[in-house]
């Protein structure tokens, strides 16, 4: 059963966490990203933590093997539930990763699940700054099998690409999925969009949703909404 990330992409933790009450004890997981960790550090995760919400740390971490190794120890310890890295830094950043995320846990924890982000949703086919760049879905799809081959628990995609890459990598190899829009809501900054029943029919673990649900005029009833339509996805 696919479940439901809100993004808490908010400036600072009152904000954040005063969308998070409202959601307490219905949507299973929050992502904390760049904007609001850097406003907050790891007092925002730990609130999250203490409410109960599994958290998705969602800081794309790019750097040299060695510093990734120790950012995602850092993050394993702040207990986190699931961390992100580039798959274009390639084997020696995963395998760090890995060795971090071990080398961070507690007597007893879960291992966060950690995944390789492929190509931004954002990110549309005229913008990859690459000479004779491929199609983003057709990236995509290649750095998840690499991602599969350097042992990580799977990708960051789009939801048009989680079907050939749950067919690449198996069914056991995660697809979180950013840019989901219900069928009633204007475009936004994201390009590769699809709806929350497209997502989990084309194979998504994991839909990341932030403004259908957090400018919400009610923000419980549209993550209902959403949730219902993704179990309905799968009837």
């Amino acid at each position: 059963m696919a479940e439901l990330v809100v993004a808490l992409d908010y400036q600072d933790a009152g904000a954040a966490l005063g969308m998070a009450r409202k959601l307490e004890g219905l949507v299973p997981w929050a992502k904390v990203g760049m904007e609001l960790f850097t406003a907050e550090g790891p007092a925002i995760v730990e609130s999250l933590k203490k409410m109960e919400f599994k958290v998705f740390l969602d800081l794309k971490f790019h750097d040299i093997p060695n510093t990734v190794k120790g950012a995602v120890r850092s993050a394993t310890h702040m207990g986190v539930d699931m961390v992100n890295i580039h798959a274009l830094g390639g084997r020696r950043m995963a395998e760090g990763a890995l060795e971090g995320r071990d080398m961070g846990l507690a007597s007893g924890q879960v291992p966060p699940i950690v995944l390789a982000v492929t190509v931004l949703t954002s990110v549309g086919p005229d913008d990859l700054p690459l000479k004779n760049a491929p199609e983003p879905g057709v990236l995509a799809l290649d750095l998840a099998v690499k991602a599969k081959q350097y042992g990580l628990n799977g990708v960051v995609c789009s939801a048009l690409e989680a079907r050939g890459i749950k067919a690449s990598c198996g069914t056991g190899f995660s697809c979180l999925t950013p840019g989901i829009r219900p069928a009633a809501m204007a475009g936004d900054d994201q390009r590769r969009v699809v709806t929350p029943a497209q997502a989990v029919r084309n194979g998504s673990d994991y839909l990341v949703v932030g403004r259908p649900v957090t400018g919400a005029t009610d923000p419980c009833a549209a993550a209902r909404d959403i949730m219902d339509e993704m179990a309905l996805a799968l009837s």
